[in-house]
C-alpha cells in the first residue's frame, strides 16, 4: 500500500510498472505491430522502444520455427533461438499471453536461457559429466574393497563396533549405486502411459513410508491423456520429488504437500538439432507449503552435489533432472501463489 499521505499522482502508474518489469516485454497490436516495449526488452534486442513502436514483430524479432507456432495468443516455446533486427542470435524462454478484455492483443515475453531452474535441454551439463565419470571411477575402484570390509566386519562377530562398520560401509556402498545412476546414458524406453496409476502408487509409498501421517492431496485434471514416459523413472523420479517435498516442510507448523497435474497448450522444447520441436502439454506439479531453496542456490538445484540441506548429498535433484530429460521433458522449479509455495513442474510428451 502507498505510505499515508501519498496522492494518486505519486502511485505508479502502468507505464512506471511496466517500463520496471526485469523481464523483457512487448505488448503487440492485433496486426502483430508493436505497441510498447520495455527497458529489459531495449536492453535485449539492443534496439529502443521508439525504433520498435510502429513495427512489425517479425521484423524486430524472427518468431520460432513453424513448429512452435502453436496459438500466437497462448504459448510457451523453451529453448527458441530467435534472430534479432540487427542480426544477433539470442537462446531465450518465450512465453505469448492473450491480454484478457482486449481481442487480439497480446504480451511477448523473453527470459534468457536460465541456468538450472530449468532442466530439459539436450546438453550434459559440466557438473553432470563430472558426475558421472566420479561414479564410474568410484563404482570401480572403491566397491569391491568395500565389500571386502563388510565380509571381514561380518566374521568377527557380532559387536557393537563390526555393526557400525557394516552400516557405515551399506551406507557409502547406498551413494556410491545413486551416482553410479549418472554414468548410464543408455535410451530410455518410453511408451504412452496412463500416467495416474503411477502417480497412486508413488503417492502410496510416500504415505507408507517417508511421509506417514501426512495426507498428500490431489488436485488433478480427470480428462489427461497418456504421456510419454518409462515407467520406471517418472516413478523414481516422482518418489524423488515427494521426500524432497517432505523433508522441506518438516519445520512447518501445518504441512500440506499437494501432487497436481494439467494440460497445457503451446509448451515446446528443442529437441535434436535440424528436428522439430517437441510439445510437452503434459504438466505434473509436486508443490509444497515448505519454506524453498536458498536464495543462494536456487540457481543450481538441480547440479550433482548442490543441497538446501546439511545432511543432504544433493543427488536425488540432480538425478530427477537427468530422468526426466532422458524422457524428452522439462523439470522447472518455482516459488509461486499466496502464500508462496514451492513447485517442481514436469512438462513430459503426450503418447
Amino acid at each position: 500500500m502507498p505510505p499515508p499521505d501519498a496522492t494518486p499522482r505519486d502511485r505508479p502508474g502502468f507505464a512506471d510498472l511496466f517500463a520496471a518489469l526485469p523481464v523483457a516485454a512487448i505488448v503487440v497490436s492485433p496486426d502483430s505491430v508493436i505497441a510498447h516495449a520495455n527497458a529489459a526488452a531495449e536492453e535485449m534486442l539492443n534496439l529502443s522502444e521508439r525504433a520498435m513502436i510502429g513495427r512489425p514483430l517479425a521484423s524486430v524479432l524472427s518468431p520460432p520455427d513453424s513448429d512452435a507456432a502453436g496459438d500466437p495468443g497462448n504459448r510457451a516455446v523453451y529453448d527458441a533461438e530467435i534472430t534479432t533486427s540487427k542480426g544477433r542470435s539470442i537462446q531465450v524462454d518465450l512465453s505469448e499471453r492473450a491480454l484478457p478484455d482486449h481481442p487480439g492483443w497480446r504480451i511477448v515475453t523473453l527470459h534468457g536461457v536460465p541456468g538450472a531452474r530449468t532442466i530439459g535441454r539436450s546438453d550434459h551439463s559440466a557438473g553432470e559429466r563430472a558426475a558421472a565419470g566420479a561414479a564410474a571411477m568410484l563404482a570401480h575402484e572403491i566397491k569391491n574393497p568395500l565389500s571386502g570390509i563388510r565380509g571381514a566386519a561380518q566374521l568377527l562377530g557380532p559387536h557393537e563396533l563390526t555393526t557400525l562398520i557394516v552400516t557405515e560401509v551399506d551406507r557409502v556402498a547406498a551413494l556410491i549405486d545413486r551416482m553410479e545412476a549418472f554414468a548410464d546414458h543408455r535410451p530410455l524406453q518410453c511408451v504412452a502411459e496412463n500416467i495416474y496409476p503411477l502417480i497412486g502408487h508413488a503417492r502410496t509409498l510416500a504415505e507408507a513410508g517417508f511421509a506417514q501421517g501426512l495426507r498428500i492431496e490431489e488436485r488433478f485434471d480427470p480428462s489427461l491423456p497418456p504421456a510419454t514416459v518409462n515407467r520406471d523413472a517418472l516413478l523414481q523420479i516422482l518418489i524423488n520429488l515427494l521426500k524432497n517435498a517432505r523433508e522441506a516442510v518438516a519445520t512447518v507448523a501445518e504441512p500440506r504437500l499437494t501432487i497436481a497435474t494439467a494440460y497445457r497448450h503451446g509448451i515446446t522444447r528443442a529437441a535434436a538439432p535440424g528436428q522439430p520441436r517437441v510439445a510437452l502439454p503434459i504438466e505434473i506439479a509436486v508443490i509444497d507449503n515448505g519454506p524453498g531453496a536458498p536464495d543462494d542456490i536456487a540457481q543450481h538445484l538441480f547440479d550433482p552435489f548442490v543441497s538446501g540441506r546439511p545432511e543432504g548429498r544433493g543427488l536425488g535433484l540432480a538425478l530427477v533432472g537427468k530422468l526426466v530429460r532422458d524422457m524428452g521433458g522439462i523439470v522447472q522449479y518455482a516459488r509461486e501463489g499466496e502464500p508462496r509455495a514451492t513447485v517442481f513442474r514436469l512438462l513430459l510428451p503426450r503418447g
